[in-house]
């Protein structure tokens, strides 16, 4: 079985104005912080404004090079006009994987109303999983506190690597 460390996981920011230098990158930072801390490699950080053709042109480039294994979004899930990233991630979509997005978005939830405005989306092209995470750090921290544990477990499937689930549901038994 694969552990965790080996996880390659590229993490992109999407926002105009951290692309202009006009405001900071916290949560992109902080998603590295976060996924080093759970022993993942984070093999690549970019930070895009929030242009269709360029979000779609790098994940492409991460997921049919092999370069990760795993895509952590962060920004351009909103209503904003300018918001594109969901778009862009299905544009690029071979397979959607819904209960990631949709389990971030009860969790969250449970702690604002607001959770119902995120239009993030999770799916995979290739063996690669792509996961949007809403722009705000403190979003960040709660939906990748909330997935994180169950992630190690889709990648080990997705690459092919997990034993049967069945028969390690049978073993417990």
């Amino acid at each position: 079985m694969i552990m965790p460390e080996s996880w390659r996981t590229a993490v992109i920011t999407l926002s105009d104005k951290g692309y202009a230098g006009l405001r900071m990158d916290e949560s992109g930072p902080l998603i590295k912080e976060i996924m080093e801390g759970a022993g993942y490699d984070v093999v690549s950080t970019d930070l895009l404004p929030d242009e269709q053709g360029m979000i779609e042109n790098r994940l492409k480039e991460i997921c049919d090079r092999e370069e990760a294994d795993l895509i952590l979004t962060t920004g351009g899930t909103g209503f904003s006009e300018r918001d594109c990233t969901p778009e862009a991630t299905l544009a690029v979509a071979q397979k959607n994987a819904p209960g990631i997005a949709e389990a971030m978005r009860y969790a969250s939830l449970q702690i604002t109303p607001r959770a119902m405005l995120s239009r993030g989306v999770s799916v995979i092209r290739g063996r690669t999983l792509i996961i949007n995470l809403p722009g705000s750090p403190k979003a960040v921290k709660e939906n990748l506190e909330y997935i994180l544990n169950s992630l190690s477990h889709g990648l080990e499937i997705l690459t092919g690597t997990a034993g049967e689930c069945a028969e390690e549901d049978m073993k417990k038994s």
